[in-house]
């Protein structure tokens, strides 16, 4: 099974506002780590999400898309906490721009004991990322969580998701994503998430530093608009975007783009401890170029809403 953990959350995103005209939201499901596992089971992989999800109203439009996929939720009972909220707005570009509210709401709503207890026997590969380092107290939890996980000889990635705006500790921050960093197997970033680490590298400056963790094997970086990259030990290679007929916007391209390369991992028997870095140049392009087109595909679209493994496999095979 691969399993993603992190949180779940409701977009309200604003509506372009007019002088004089109250603002107006949708609301949408979302949460990277949420995006990603729905993401995984419509490629067609046995996703599990570990995540308590709320018994409130933003809860039931959190577990209607998850249904749909299939996707297991692997915290069966629903918490009482409310939701997490994000307010989405965009910049001139289109790209969103978050504010959260996520005190003492339903992903926050965890325990050692709760988190292990949920578990299933056999852990392919165990996502994780958004928000498990930001919080002291939630972090010494999912730490915990990891490390068994990875006892028992699972491949672990990781998609930090940097999001300034909810850390008010940024060096506490970067230690504990530390923490988590040296135990992954495979890093994927955005060159915006790198910035905001640290400003003053390259690109290849940090894939560098990344591999020279103790486990890292497959860095993944993508760039907007200039496509992604990855690199091993050994190689590395490079994919541009895929444009949809109609664009719809961004959210959710980075968690489809995770997806569609994990999936592409596991098509070519490369999901284990030691097969990472051993990849070539070409395997590299094709992973990238698999989950480039589950990103565009993804873009499409207004929210999150990632395409089948058909949609997928067409596009690939029409190029």
């Amino acid at each position: 099974m691969f399993v993603v953990a992190g949180e779940s959350l409701i977009d309200l995103v604003a509506r372009p506002q007019e002088a004089g005209v109250a603002m107006e939201m949708s609301a949408h499901d979302g949460g990277s780590p949420y995006n990603c596992a729905i993401a995984l089971a419509r490629l067609g992989q046995t996703s599990g999400f570990l995540c308590p999800i709320s018994k409130d109203t933003f809860g039931d439009l959190l577990m209607g898309p998850l249904d749909a996929a299939g996707v297991v939720p692997l915290i069966a009972e629903r918490s009482e906490c409310n939701t997490t909220l994000a307010v989405v707005t965009r910049n001139a570009r289109g790209l969103p721009a978050y504010a959260f509210y996520r005190k003492g709401t339903a992903e926050r709503d965890i325990s050692r004991d709760k988190l292990m207890a949920a578990l299933p026997e056999t852990i392919d590969v165990f996502q994780i990322g958004g928000f498990l380092p930001i919080e002291p107290e939630d972090a010494e939890i999912w730490l915990d969580v990891v490390e068994q996980v990875a006892s028992r000889g699972a491949v672990l990635s990781i998609d930090p998701n940097v999001r300034p705006s909810l850390i008010s500790d940024f060096d506490g921050y970067k230690r504990r994503l530390d923490a988590f960093l040296d135990m992954a197997h495979i890093v994927k970033v955005s060159d915006e998430d790198l910035a905001t680490l640290d400003g003053s590298l390259s690109i290849e400056a940090h894939a560098k530093a990344l591999l020279a963790r103790p486990h890292v094997e497959l860095v993944v970086v993508t760039m907007g608009e200039d496509g992604s990259r990855a690199f091993t030990a050994s190689a590395e290679a490079a994919a541009p975007i895929h444009r949809p007929e109609k664009f719809g916007d961004t959210v959710g391209a980075g968690d489809s783009l995770m997806a569609g390369v994990l999936t592409a991992l596991a098509d070519r028997d490369a999901l284990a401890v030691g097969r990472l870095g051993a990849l070539d140049a070409q395997a590299l392009e094709e992973v990238l170029r698999f989950g480039a087109v589950t990103a565009g595909l993804n873009c499409g679209f207004v929210g999150c809403n990632p395409p089948s493994r058909t949609e997928v496999e067409t596009v690939l095979k029409s190029g």
